[in-house]
């Protein structure tokens, strides 16, 4: 961390979500969370155009093709809020991608929070930085 309090992004975690999501620079992607304004810059230095935060985006929901969502934060509750909120922005085939650093929350209660919004857990991954899974609808 430096003395501002920003903690640096991680590209690495980037990677993992594109990869993941399957990630193309056409799809439309919509970022939430504390460091959504990294990723976001992260994603355009890498060629992606069509990418916005909840905070800025325009686009009426249901409209994006992916949601990536990365949580530093031990609070699963604030995590929960986050998704009802994000999830309405996603198309109907739409892809979450949700990183978790460190990887302390518990799953179990994510789990269930994304069954309660009509998610199912089916791909993820451990690396380094975190935990990052892909629930689909």
């Amino acid at each position: 961390m430096t003395q501002s309090g920003f903690i640096p992004f991680d590209e690495r975690i980037v990677d993992t979500m594109i990869g993941l999501a399957c990630a193309a620079k056409s799809h439309r992607i919509i970022l939430a969370g504390p460091n959504s304004f990294e990723m976001f810059l992260e994603l355009h230095r890498r060629g992606y155009p069509r990418v916005t935060t909840t905070r800025i985006s325009r686009a009426p929901c249901g409209q994006h093709d992916m949601a990536f969502v990365v949580w530093r934060e031990p609070s699963v509750r604030a995590l929960e809020a986050t998704l009802e909120g994000l999830v309405h922005f996603l198309s109907a085939a739409g892809v979450l991608v949700i990183c978790i650093v460190p990887h302390q929350t518990s799953i179990r209660c994510l789990r269930l929070a994304l069954e309660m919004l009509g998610f199912r857990i089916e791909s993820g991954t451990c690396c380094k930085s975190g935990m990052v899974l892909s629930p689909r609808r």
